[in-house]
């Protein structure tokens, strides 16, 4: 299994018309990647603008077609116009946990 975090920032002004994108996103995610095991979009409390996603992919495979998805050659020139800084992504490795 692949985890991943992802950081995105909106320009100032912008929240609101990127977390309407990254919601589109989802709704993409969820229709036609199945190798995405979870996607979870998060605000950062204190940090108006500031979305995290929490991404579990069932392997390199699933995270790699979703990189080449339509919908997020999409997203990406849609986050142009509304990015205040580059996508902060970081890939995680699991050592130990509680599982219910």
């Amino acid at each position: 299994m692949i985890n991943i975090t992802a950081k995105l920032t909106a320009k100032e002004g912008k929240a609101d018309e990127m977390q309407a994108a990254l919601q589109q996103l989802i709704t993409q995610v969820q229709a036609n990647e199945p190798g995405v095991m979870q996607y979870a979009m998060h605000s950062v409390e204190g940090q108006p603008g500031v979305f995290l996603f929490y991404e579990q992919y069932a392997d390199d495979e699933a995270f790699a077609l979703h990189r080449g998805t339509e919908h997020m050659k999409a997203l990406g020139a849609a986050l142009a116009d509304l990015s205040a800084a580059r996508i902060e992504i970081t890939r995680l490795n699991y050592i130990d946990g509680v599982k219910r």
